[in-house]
């Protein structure tokens, strides 16, 4: 559970967990924080190094159909939900949390929270770099 919890932390931008997940015995952890900010190289890592499931995460919380249609056809259907509640699904959320996986839920919030950003920095014209 501590995992999890550090976890939360990492995707919510606690650089110290983050670092403590890649140095500790999970990197796919730590480079997932990298992969949800769309980090070309850190999605590309969890390809190749056998974490799948973490990118089909990252694509689900993006609103892809397919990405959450591979996480139940593969055995990962907690992952579909976080992927769902992740990307603002409601009825996904009270799932989770329903089934007692409230850190997973966390995530799922924090996980919507990031890609929110992401979407309204993209949205702000006050940041666009015209050269």
């Amino acid at each position: 559970m501590k995992i999890l919890v550090a976890w939360v932390e990492a995707i919510g931008g606690h650089i110290g967990l983050r670092d403590w997940l890649l140095h500790h015995g999970y990197p796919e952890l730590g480079v997932f924080t990298a992969a949800l900010r769309n980090k070309q190289e850190a999605r590309d890592w969890l390809m190749r190094n056998g974490h799948p499931h973490l990118m089909a995460l990252i694509r689900g919380v993006e609103g892809d159909a397919q990405a959450l249609q591979w996480l139940e056809k593969n055995g990962f259907g907690v992952l579909r939900k976080v992927a769902e509640a992740g990307d603002g699904d409601e009825d996904a959320m009270k799932w989770l949390i329903a089934q007692g996986h409230r850190e997973l839920a966390m995530a799922a919030h924090r996980m919507n929270r990031v890609k929110t950003g992401i979407d309204e920095d993209h949205q702000d014209p006050h940041k666009y770099h015209l050269d």
